[in-house]
């Protein structure tokens, strides 16, 4: 990479992070950007290598359960906490698009990891959703009324990601971040979302060698 992109690609990943810790003063910022290490190396790939060719993108961190959302030049729009499938998995049912969430056994509930080209839509509600990959019905979408016992939003407020795990393999976000920072963005045109893997090294999903030059 030419010296200019890369003092480039250092001050984008550098405000990011900046941004990030300001939002979370202390020892909280210093864990929220321990735990998005991960997001911030392929944030910086994203850029550098212009993988997703000018669009809005995001990046779903399942180690931390979180997703970070950015302006097709880098900015970051927007962060925050995210359930996610219930069980742990980087790969999705081939034919869970024509399955009943009753019919999921022990392992199939999962947030498959890749690089998936979002797209606006809507679910079978009319509810306005971001299509990860709609073969797979998986989608990024606001915290629904859910039973007082799967404890949603409780789970959304911890200052941990274990207790995150509890959607069918959807990303769900609070209805105001989804509102503020999705909507706008993915929301309103294609995009790029890539979900990280949790069973294997992030280089593994895109290349060691690229993504350690893109950071």
């Amino acid at each position: 990479m030419p010296r200019a992109g890369t003092r480039l690609l250092a001050a984008v990943a550098g405000l990011v992070l900046t941004t990030l810790c300001h939002a979370a003063p202390g020892a909280a910022g210093e864990r929220v950007s321990n735990e998005l290490h991960d997001t911030l190396q392929v944030a910086s790939w994203v850029l550098a290598t212009a993988d997703h060719a000018g669009l809005p993108f995001a990046v779903v961190d399942k180690r931390s359960a979180r997703i970070s959302v950015y302006e097709p030049d880098g900015r970051l729009i927007g962060s925050s906490a995210a359930l996610l499938g219930i069980d742990p998995g980087d790969l999705s049912v081939p034919d869970i698009a024509q399955r009943t969430p009753s019919s999921l056994s022990a392992g199939e509930r999962t947030t498959p990891a890749g690089r998936f080209e979002s797209r606006p839509g809507h679910n079978d509600k009319g509810e306005a959703i971001v299509w990860i990959d709609y073969d797979a019905s998986l989608a990024i979408h606001r915290l629904r009324p859910a039973p007082w016992h799967e404890r949603r939003p409780q789970r959304l407020d911890s200052p941990t990601a274990e207790d995150n795990r509890i959607s069918l393999g959807c990303v769900v976000v609070p209805a105001d971040f989804y509102l503020s920072v999705i909507q706008p963005s993915l929301g309103q045109r294609r995009g790029v979302v890539y979900v990280l893997p949790e069973s294997r090294p992030v280089q593994a999903m895109f290349g060691a060698t690229s993504v350690s030059q893109g950071h």
